[in-house]
């Protein structure tokens, strides 16, 4: 859903969402291209469509991405480059929440970049990162990458590393986080903002520390400690 501004990042489970992942050909969110996007559709916590393409970067794959998630020149050969892919992805989520690891630092970088680009406009869909909800929800993890995630639930990670196992295994994950946050024993080791239902952060202020939504600057509530 393109808008005039970009989505804001929600810290809780909703049972409705599109979980989606790329795959670049590096880590440079200013210099690097989306070579693979795809992207698993939940309703009422049931996965009920998929959607998946390689994409043409226009330039060669450097070897140590593709050492990574496998992918190679000859099979972007024949691809849509990402504009195409881009609007077919955008189709396909219309404005449901969107959910991703690590997205906040790196897939939605790229995301916003290229809707910027192609069309001046900005992706509105909020979005939640399995990353930051898996730290709250299990700090006894020493790695929260998802596969570590993956092991400690038991969700087989075959096919890790390509986009859309990355979203099936994460889909599952997810799920598993949202049972997570029910618990009284993670829910008594956060502190959720009675407004909106995301995590309150310790904050500093002129005055000292005070409770803050995560939510912040959509919502504003605040607690004294």
């Amino acid at each position: 859903m393109l808008g005039d501004t970009h989505g804001k990042k929600l810290n809780k489970y909703v049972k409705d969402y599109v979980v989606f992942d790329l795959e670049t050909t590096g880590i440079n969110c200013m210099t690097d291209k989306v070579i693979e996007i795809s992207a698993v559709k939940v309703k009422e916590k049931k996965v009920v469509d998929e959607f998946s393409t390689l994409v043409n970067p226009g330039m060669k794959i450097p070897f140590r991405a593709s050492q990574v998630n496998h992918i190679y020149d000859d099979m972007v050969k024949g691809a849509p480059v990402f504009e195409e892919a881009l609007e077919d992805f955008d189709a396909f989520i219309g404005d449901m929440v969107l959910v991703g690891h690590n997205i906040h630092t790196f897939d939605m970088k790229f995301i916003w970049r290229d809707t910027y680009a192609y069309w001046g406009k900005a992706l509105a869909n909020d979005y939640i990162d399995t990353l930051a909800l898996s730290r709250q929800c299990l700090p006894q993890l020493s790695n929260h990458k998802l596969t570590d995630l993956a092991d400690h639930y038991c969700i087989l990670t075959d096919g890790a590393h390509r986009a859309l196992a990355d979203c099936r295994m994460n889909q599952k994950v997810f799920e598993k986080l949202g049972e997570a946050l029910k618990s009284p024993t993670v829910r008594k080791s956060m502190k959720i903002c009675p407004r909106c239902g995301q995590i309150m952060k310790k904050r500093s202020g002129k005055f000292g520390e005070f409770w803050g939504c995560g939510g912040y600057p959509n919502c504003r509530y605040t607690e004294n400690i």
